[in-house]
């Protein structure tokens, strides 16, 4: 096993642990440890909330959750010899739960699923479900169920759900700038367009407290993902893949957290993959002028893992740019996929779903996303294909239409919506 260069006790908040990781993107951030190019190691993950959702029936605690504290990076990570131009590869050589773990940590043997109120975060399809919901999924030897979403089980594509590199001093003004900049044309707007600088909440790591109230005053938040990588959600980043980063500052400053046992395509409902804390094992390496000699001037490119799930059998929805009210938008592929989205869960609910657990399932479960067509004016077609073989029932039309399954306990809500 790779030497655990961030380990983390499960008893301690994420603050109080002996090295201390980040939840903003800086570039002064001091790194917890430096590699040599061709190095392997492992760092342990928080979940990105460190710990303030539960495994019970209860949604008030995704009603109330702190977006100002999120997410519980582990890292930085500086690579000796990369500079500003270089390619960072980064290979994932494993990622898992925390080990050998039961307890009330997500991780430990169990994680969660969230639709976030509108008031607080939000989601893909906000405006249809404002209010906030959960689901907790168990683990047992690589597939999950919930009991709060009967009849489904399925094999977790585990992941990373942020990692990247950290910005430049020039890099993080351009962020700032743009996005205050696009808050500025709505600034009451709920949820809001962006999230600016927040020193409220802000770990820095080691940072030294003479520092501490400028960095919180600049430092990026963790949400969106940006040209360093960052919070991407990209469920086929598996055991496997290789992540290509831009270096923006002198080592990289690699990060790592936000682990997902599983997800579908966009991450729909904001918290919707199965959140977990867990562990990750990398490799790192450097190809000197990468930027310049590959054309990656911004974004990172990979190359996916071969591990996870084969599914052979899909039921696939397609949707097209025409609002709910039948206004008619150009080429808008975001609103196609929504509709697409609205598609399956009235279809699921055919069957004895209700609505939210029908959202839910689709944002952990290992669905597929696609834009079918973004060239025939007026309309973008987007589709999303749910593999039929995570039911344990017919869910394929037939002549005898829907067969009706229990729906359990239902996916919880919290108790005053905000």
């Amino acid at each position: 096993m790779p030497v655990n260069l961030f380990p983390l006790d499960s008893s301690k908040p994420f603050d109080q642990q002996e090295k201390l990781g980040h939840n903003r993107w800086h570039p002064e951030i001091p790194p917890v440890a430096t590699v040599k190019p061709g190095t392997s190691f492992r760092a342990d993950c928080r979940e990105w909330f460190d710990g303030f959702i539960k495994n019970d029936d209860s949604a008030d605690d995704v009603r109330d959750a702190p977006l100002h504290t999120v997410h519980a990076l582990a890292g930085p990570f500086a690579v000796e010899g990369a500079e500003p131009g270089d390619l960072l590869i980064v290979d994932i050589l494993d990622v898992g739960p925390i080990p050998q773990e039961e307890g009330p940590i997500a991780g430990q043997g169990w994680g969660y699923t969230g639709i976030f109120a509108k008031n607080n975060g939000g989601g893909f399809l906000t405006d249809q479900f404002p209010d906030a919901y959960k689901a907790i999924w168990d683990f047992k030897g690589g597939e999950c169920t919930s009991r709060h979403i009967p009849g489904v089980k399925f094999t977790g594509i585990v992941h990373p759900g942020l990692m990247g590199t950290a910005p430049s001093a020039q890099l993080l003004a351009k962020w700032n700038k743009r996005e205050g900049d696009l808050i500025a044309t709505d600034p009451l707007r709920v949820p809001p367009l962006a999230l600016p600088p927040e020193p409220d909440g802000a770990i820095l790591g080691s940072l030294s407290e003479d520092q501490y109230q400028r960095v919180a005053a600049e430092a990026a938040r963790t949400a969106p993902p940006r040209e360093n990588g960052g919070n991407q959600d990209i469920k086929n980043l598996t055991k496997g893949s290789r992540i290509f980063y831009p270096v923006f500052v002198p080592g990289g400053h690699l990060s790592v957290g936000d682990l997902h046992f599983s997800q579908g395509d966009g991450e729909i409902t904001f918290c919707g993959a199965i959140e977990m804390g867990g562990y990750i094992d990398l490799h790192v390496d450097i190809i000197k002028g990468g930027m310049e000699k590959y054309g990656v001037s911004e974004n990172a490119i990979f190359m996916p893992g071969r591990g996870g799930p084969v599914y052979s059998e899909w039921l696939a929805f397609s949707g097209t740019s025409v609002t709910l009210e039948g206004e008619q938008r150009y080429l808008d592929s975001q609103l196609a996929y929504q509709r697409a989205i609205l598609h399956a869960i009235d279809y699921l609910t055919q069957f004895g779903y209700s609505p939210e657990q029908a959202y839910l399932l689709l944002g952990a479960a290992p669905i597929e996303g696609r834009f079918s067509g973004v060239v025939d004016i007026p309309n973008s077609c987007a589709t999303v294909y749910i593999p039929t073989e995570i039911f344990d029932f017919e869910v394929r039309p037939g002549k005898d239409g829907p067969v009706k399954i229990d729906p359990g306990i239902g996916a919880p809500r919290s108790a005053n919506p905000v």
